[in-house]
Formats: C-alpha cells, sequence, structure tokens
C-alpha cells in the first residue's frame, strides 16, 4: 500500500523527512545579537575541549550583554567578552590551544586569544573570508582554534561586518554602534 501512495504522490516522501538535528559531537547554539540570530554548529570531536569551554560560557548565560568590539571587513568579528564600554567581563581560566584540524575559512567560528596560544577564554570570531594565515602550522605558528561553522545568519554576520568603524579608548575596529550579543542558547 505504501509502495503504491508513494508511487502515486511522489512528494509523500518529502513530508516524512525530518531536518538533521544537533547531536553530541555537533551541538548548535543560537546567538541573539542586535542585528539577528547566528546559527553555530560545533564539532566537538575536532575541538572537544573549546567546544566544552564555550558552552560552559553559554550555558551561564555569560555573552548576554557582550558586543562584538571588533569588526574588520574581509577580515573577521570579534566579540564575546566585552561590555558596549569595552569593560572585559571575568572569565574562567584559560584554555590550551587545541589543534582541531580544523581551518579558518569563511563562516567558521575560532576562539581569540592574545599572543600566547594558551589563552583563549570566552572571546571568539567569526572568519569574513579564508584566512589561511590563522591555521595552525607549527609550533612558531600556532594560529587560532576553529571549533564550528555558522549553518544559518550569514547574512547578519556579513552586515555586522558593514558596520562602520573607530577608535575607543585603546581599541580600534570598534563599531561606532554597539552590536549586541542579547543571548546564547543550545538548540535541540
Amino acid at each position: 500500500m505504501l509502495k503504491t501512495l508513494l508511487r502515486l504522490c511522489p512528494l509523500t516522501l518529502a513530508l516524512f523527512t525530518l531536518p538533521v538535528l544537533a547531536d553530541a559531537d555537533h551541538p548548535h547554539v543560537r546567538l541573539q545579537t542586535s542585528q539577528g540570530d547566528i546559527e553555530l554548529e560545533l564539532d566537538a570531536q575536532a575541538a572537544p575541549k573549546t567546544v566544552e569551554n564555550f558552552l560552559h560560557y553559554v550555558d551561564e548565560e555569560f555573552y548576554a550583554g557582550t558586543v562584538f568590539h571588533r569588526v574588520i571587513p574581509g577580515f573577521m568579528i570579534q566579540g564575546g567578552g566585552m561590555s558596549a564600554s569595552l569593560e572585559a567581563k571575568e572569565t574562567h581560566s584559560p584554555i590550551a590551544l587545541e589543534k582541531s584540524g580544523l581551518e579558518n575559512t569563511r563562516g567558521t567560528i575560532a576562539m581569540a586569544r592574545t599572543a600566547n596560544p594558551d589563552s583563549a577564554t570566552s572571546q571568539f570570531f567569526i572568519n569574513l573570508a579564508d584566512n589561511a594565515a590563522l591555521d595552525y602550522r607549527d609550533r612558531y605558528n600556532p594560529g587560532y582554534t576553529v571549533f564550528g561553522h555558522v549553518v544559518a545568519g550569514m547574512p547578519v554576520v556579513d552586515s555586522i561586518a558593514e558596520a562602520p568603524t573607530g577608535r575607543q579608548g585603546p581599541h580600534a575596529d570598534v563599531p561606532r554602534e554597539p552590536i549586541t550579543i542579547l543571548g546564547a542558547e543550545r538548540l535541540d
């Protein structure tokens, strides 16, 4: 009977197709921003400690009220650690750099850090272009840990990249009007 129905109405099969859902190795997170939503798929197989760290901040609602404080068109947008007045939020201890094997290509998310490769805490950046210079090469060129990619909302990322920027105190490339992360949540 089912074969007959499917033969008579091939679109019936489409009605039973379910979307791919997040799983433990590929959790999804929605960043709600003042410019719109960005959905991320994280890769816990490639970067387990980095994903665990990021999700810890998500679960604590740490990102609510932080801003994208560094925006460089054609390069990346960075956020996740400062208020609109560019005051750094208190973070947990830094994590060690992971060699995830993932590349800094357009739409990927990576951990921001200082010159010390093992200094990532809460801040992250989303690549606006393929940035091979940010990939791990060796201990002298440690790169930045990529731990996921944008699966929905790249137009939002691109609109953030178009924001007029300037200097604010010692900080360069700061959007003139704050672009706020309103919240971050896990999706099932």
